[in-house]
């Protein structure tokens, strides 16, 4: 399975590094990945393959979540297929 993460929050050390290594934890490969910084926030987009995890997807989400609130950024969690239908146009 797929899913998109996206990461939004104030600019600081140890994001990417905090994020990937929870992913790394939870057995989650990280297939695409844009990360900018606009101004003083930082934001970056994961295209991940869930195919490998040995928990639920909502365990993942609430990992993921708690993960982004110990590095003080929003993390969102959403399964490709509704991603793709909420922006498809």
């Amino acid at each position: 399975m797929k899913t998109i993460l996206t990461v939004i929050g104030k600019d600081q050390t140890g994001i990417i590094a905090g994020v990937s290594q929870k992913l790394y934890e939870l057995n989650i490969n990280i297939l695409d990945v844009s990360q900018t910084i606009m101004d003083e926030y930082f934001t970056m987009i994961m295209l991940l393959d869930l195919s490998k995890i040995s928990v639920s997807f909502d365990e993942v989400k609430n990992a993921l979540i708690n993960t982004g609130e110990q590095l003080k950024v929003k993390v969102n969690l959403q399964r490709e297929e509704i991603f793709d239908a909420m922006h498809r146009l």
